[in-house]
């Protein structure tokens, strides 16, 4: 019994001792998973309301809705910071729409996110021969997958930036491999697809951050001087510490680093806006420490070229020392955009030797505080002596500047998006006639005595003048008010300007045939878009006062509407109801904004366009001609329904009166029908041809003016009909949106397209059948081939028919 009951203790003895051990082992476990350090395996996924911290409990990955919408997504945020702040998208472009996903690794090391029926929605794309692979969450927010064999690292988030930039990443290039690394901005606040802002490296010598807005240069940040950016003057030693650029011409790449220099979190954003942003957050909340653009000066090439910005309060254009504007009445109502010419022109003689510059030679005027401009070229002179003199030397040299950190920099070319700060910048050199800088005190004298002279007569001239033209303009509101226009409004002048910030370059909306248009915002908060006419197109009094009699008349939800006028001296401007979506062409014609109209859209804006069309034909108190129906003057509103604009070239026909006859062919090319284009004959089979062009274009998403397809250079109404009689027309729609598409609907629509663009006029439905034949499945009749127009010189259109055999030739007046 004593040794049973001593056997016992024993045993007693050692399971406390295991006890104590499982214990251990049991707390380490917990530990270990509920630090968050835990990774995603094969048989460890991320689900649906779960995430991942990660070490030191800084960042979080999981799922995510945005504003409350059905659409799931995988991110990364900070962990302890709300409202969250989401720094990176797995699956910005395919959202999961079910609410069963996990994300997991693949055994061939991808790391994927599977919806319910184990379909990939997205995936890293980075295969490995181990199928040991694991990710995880570090405490920078980089999300890596790490071959558990070798210990490589063999993906990261932070080599595929979404739209924020985290200390400890990078934007680079690699052009030997065609490696590029940049920001993405979101679609909007609540959107995380990618939007149109792309912020990026160039390899350019020395590199600079550029934001491009879908293919066009929206804003720079001027060349890295060794500790910063020569375009960002606020670009102290505080805020530069943490960023760092290297390039290696050799091996032809670039990295830009951002580094931690503080314990609070930070973070670089580039908004759906367009806004560059730097945040600190301070314990309570985000602070803005930096952003760009933060004035109209911040806009790529706002006062055009030889043009200087000057980031006074309110911003300014300026013409450089020695340059003028290139269009002076443009310049003075605002339109800068055409920049600068030299007042004397350059001689390259005798420029080849440095010698002291004497009459009829060049000299440079030194410009301070400048943002340096774009397209310039490094040049390894030792120092600015040399650089001067190289510039001297070379003839096709503009301008100079030698920049400590950098060199020396030349430019061969304009100079374009330069910008004068009061503070900071650097020292441009601007290459001159020596005239422009040549004259004694007494000719300086003389001159501000007969500028002085001059200046009163002007003066008086225009005080009279100002008569005259108030006169005129009672005269011409009278004129308008006794025809009796209803609901039209005459807005001064001062109420325009005060609306469009004086014409501001930013808020310009585009250029029209017959001017630029500009976004405004009344008083009372309502958006306006103005049509300001330029002097130099062709629409003059005719056309401003045929738009307003004709527009304030027609009222249909596919037709813009005219608000009112102003009429001031020279100035005519048109008001009109403010579209938020701007012209067709805007979105058709761009690579990343034609994915917003897919097919439905697209079949949704040809039929608006035929019922507004059917209501200036048919159903308006008059019969209207357009005359000039083209795709930038079908403007969408924010659900991108289409409405009819520019009303400058319309006719108005009355009783029996079915067609009419003009010496002036005035319209753009491509979209003129060809009796309209040969003999000036116009009606209301005019207006179905250019529908038809324009149905065409919607469909291939391709420019008729700039189309060409094979060898032959086949135009797009030719590849139109090719691709009809061979499928249908079927293979003409955009294949961009080819996976949203009807095939009935688009073969159908082609068909209609080529029943509207025949020869002759007779041919042709009338918009009441045409409008039927696309709300219907009525069987349709075959086309005839229709003819093929080339475009040469924007001048002339030559005009060929395959099946006459014969050519013509038209001068016309394009737009």
């Amino acid at each position: 019994m004593d040794r049973v009951d001593n056997s016992f203790g024993h045993l007693g003895i050692h399971l406390g001792e295991m006890g104590i051990f499982l214990f251990t082992c049991f707390l380490w476990l917990n530990l270990f998973l509920s630090c968050g350090y835990a990774a995603i395996t094969i048989s460890s996924p991320l689900t649906l309301g779960k995430t991942l911290s990660s070490h030191g409990g800084s960042y979080e990955l999981g799922f995510f809705t945005p504003n409350n919408s059905q659409n799931h997504y995988v991110g990364i945020w900070f962990k302890k910071i709300t409202p969250r702040v989401v720094v990176w998208v797995a699956n910005r472009e395919k959202p999961v729409t079910n609410p069963v996903a996990n994300l997991t690794i693949s055994r061939n090391g991808n790391l994927i996110l599977l919806d319910s029926r184990e379909n990939v929605i997205w995936s890293t794309r980075k295969l490995s021969t181990s199928n040991n692979c694991h990710a995880k969450l570090l405490d920078t927010g980089n999300l890596v997958i790490i071959d558990g064999v070798s210990g490589n690292l063999l993906w990261q988030s932070f080599e595929n930036p979404g739209d924020t930039m985290l200390p400890y990443s990078s934007l680079m290039y690699n052009l030997g491999n065609g490696e590029k690394r940049v920001l993405t901005s979101w679609k909007s606040q609540t959107d995380p697809s990618p939007g149109v802002f792309v912020v990026q490296l160039t390899p350019q010598v020395p590199a600079q951050i550029v934001t491009m807005r879908g293919s066009a240069l929206y804003k720079r940040s001027g060349p890295w001087a060794k500790t910063g950016f020569t375009g960002v003057p606020q670009m102290d030693e505080s805020y530069t510490s943490p960023f760092s650029l290297s390039q290696d011409v050799g091996n032809r790449t670039g990295d830009f680093s951002y580094l931690q220099r503080s314990s609070e979190p930070t973070r670089v954003i580039i908004t759906s806006e367009g806004y560059l942003k730097t945040f600190r957050y301070n314990g309570t909340g985000w602070v803005l420490k930096f952003m760009t653009p933060a004035n109209s000066c911040d806009i790529y090439g706002a006062c055009g070229p030889f043009g200087l910005c000057v980031a006074s309060n309110p911003t300014k254009c300026k013409c450089m020392k020695g340059f003028v504007p290139k269009y002076k009445e443009e310049w003075k109502r605002g339109n800068i955009t055409s920049g600068c010419v030299r007042r004397t022109e350059l001689s390259c003689q005798a420029i080849s030797s440095s010698k002291t510059q004497g009459k009829g030679s060049h000299v440079f005027y030194r410009l301070a505080n400048v943002k340096p401009p774009d397209l310039y070229e490094y040049a390894s002179f030792v120092d600015a002596d040399q650089c001067h003199k190289g510039c001297l030397s070379n003839c096709s040299c503009t301008a100079f500047a030698y920049i400590t950190g950098i060199g020396c920099l030349l430019w061969n070319q304009e100079l374009i998006d330069t910008v004068r700060y009061s503070i900071g910048g650097e020292f441009l050199s601007i290459r001159l006639a020596s005239s422009e800088l040549a004259g004694s005190s007494r000719t300086k004298i003389i001159a501000g005595s007969i500028s002085f002279s001059i200046f009163l007569i002007l003066a008086f001239a225009s005080y009279m003048y100002w008569r005259y033209r108030a006169k005129q303009n009672v005269s011409w509101k009278n004129g308008l008010e006794a025809q009796e226009i209803s609901g039209l409004t005459f807005f001064e002048m001062h109420t325009i300007r005060a609306a469009t910030n004086n014409f501001n370059v930013s808020n310009k909306l585009g250029q029209g045939g017959f001017g630029p248009v500009y976004k405004g915002k009344l008083s009372d908060r309502k958006e306006i878009a103005v049509k300001r006419l330029s002097s130099s197109s062709g629409q003059g009094t005719e056309e401003f006062m045929n738009e307003i009699k004709l527009i304030s008349k027609l009222q249909h939800r596919n037709l813009v509407r005219l608000l009112g006028c102003c009429i001031d001296g020279e100035e005519k401007l048109l008001i009109y109801e403010f579209l938020v979506n701007k012209s067709l062409d805007n979105f058709l014609f761009d690579l990343t904004l034609k994915l917003q109209i897919d097919w439905p859209k697209r079949f949704n804006i040809i039929q608006g366009v035929a019922r507004g069309i059917l209501y200036l034909h048919r159903d308006s108190c008059l019969r209207v001609i357009h005359r000039d129906l083209k795709v930038s003057n079908i403007l969408l509103d924010e659900n991108m329904n289409p409405k009819i604009s520019d009303f400058g070239l319309a006719r108005m026909f009355q009783g029996t009166q079915h067609q009419a006859t003009t010496c002036k062919v005035v319209g753009t090319l491509g979209y003129m029908s060809p009796e309209y284009a040969w003999t000036g004959m116009f009606s209301e089979k005019s207006d179905i041809y250019a529908f038809g062009v324009l149905q065409l274009e919607i469909i291939s998403g391709k420019k008729i003016s700039s189309f060409s397809c094979g060898e032959e250079g086949k135009t797009l109404l030719k590849y139109a009909w090719e691709s009809w009689l061979e499928t249908g027309g079927v293979d003409l729609l955009d294949q961009a949106i080819s996976s949203s598409c009807s095939s009935v609907e688009v073969a159908r629509c082609v068909q209609i397209g080529l029943l509207c663009i025949q020869q002759q006029a007779i041919d042709r439905p009338n918009i009441a059948q045409v409008v039927s034949m696309i709300t219907t499945t009525t069987d349709l009749p075959t086309p005839k081939q229709p003819v093929f127009a080339l475009q040469i010189q924007d001048q002339v259109s030559v005009v060929i028919s395959e099946s006459s055999n014969h050519i013509t030739q038209t001068e016309i007046y394009g737009r």
